[in-house]
């Protein structure tokens, strides 16, 4: 099943796709000069190991090269083995820019200096975007948050953006966190298995699980009841990091935003998104306050991730 929002990737420091841009000539590239993108040649983007590298490698095969292919140099795309190790690289000059989680991007940009440029774009040119959902077997006493008094609620894990922080702030806000037992299945897969499987009597399902379980038939909506939505949280950001020049950055927001949309369609399945005519939409930090101000109220930290 591809959709692990938050899978714990063991053994996988840095697993890499080098992506070789088509520059005939690369002195006169975009990459090159005294604000050069990539003065060694490489850009080095850094992926939140939301899914297992086997399958994100080759999703970002596209993205890679046509970034590459505009900037005139190598992207070097890796996947980090957790979303604190994305944000430590960041932070010790490792990375040129990086995609995080919504609620990873809070603690990149508090400890790392990252700055969001540009998120996915959904079919309408818009910023895509996902929601967690609470869900109860057919049938089941439980419809509404308030039900889930002395119930059991499978959430993914600590951390997560739609698996914990956003569906306990729902929890606080109804006045019923300490009423209910929450357990951490492991990711968000585990916790839909949770609820398929009869282990506990609700499960956090955020948008993206849904729609790749139900393509692999591994999840039949009709069998269950989603009791509890939450308002639209935009998808990953892709930030710069703190050491690229100003104008460096603007060459490589500008590329971004010039991807098609073909680009990132294979990342699309994994995010929930399908895109159109182009790939990015520019963003910036102050969209993203809401994930900073939830994470403030919920006194998170990058240890939580």
């Amino acid at each position: 099943m591809p959709m692990l929002r938050n899978l714990a990737i063991l053994s996988v420091a840095a697993l890499s796709l080098t992506l070789a841009a088509c520059s005939a000539n690369p002195s006169t590239s975009a990459g090159a000069g005294s604000d050069s993108v990539c003065p060694t040649g490489t850009l080095t983007m850094g992926v939140e190991p939301y899914e297992d590298p086997a399958n994100l490698i080759p999703a970002y095969q596209a993205l890679g090269k046509g970034l590459g292919d505009i900037l005139g140099c190598t992207v070097d795309i890796q996947v980090s083995d957790s979303y604190v190790a994305e944000i430590l690289a960041m932070q010790n000059g490792k990375l040129d820019i990086g995609q995080f989680g919504p609620l990873g991007f809070v603690f990149a940009n508090q400890q790392a200096g990252a700055t969001a440029l540009v998120s996915f774009a959904d079919a309408n040119g818009q910023v895509s975007s996902y929601t967690a959902g609470i869900w109860v077997p057919k049938g089941s006493p439980i419809t509404t948050l308030a039900d889930l008094k002395g119930h059991t609620l499978a959430l993914s894990e600590s951390g997560s953006t739609s698996g914990d922080a956003v569906p306990r702030a729902a929890l606080i806000n109804a006045g019923i966190e300490q009423d209910v037992n929450v357990q951490y299945a492991g990711g968000h897969v585990q916790a839909l298995q949770a609820l398929v499987n009869g282990k506990t009597d609700a499960a956090e399902i955020n948008s993206q699980t849904l729609v790749s379980a139900q393509a692999e038939n591994q999840f039949d909506p009709s069998s269950f009841t989603q009791i509890w939505k939450s308002d639209p949280i935009l998808n990953d950001p892709i930030a710069a990091g703190p050491n690229l020049s100003a104008a460096a950055v603007a060459k490589i927001k500008e590329a971004l935003l010039s991807l098609p949309g073909n680009t990132v369609a294979a990342i699309g399945q994994y995010l929930d998104f399908t895109p159109g005519q182009k790939a990015m939409v520019a963003v910036t930090n102050q969209q993203y306050q809401p994930l900073f101000d939830l994470a403030k109220s919920l006194n998170l930290t990058s240890a939580d991730l």
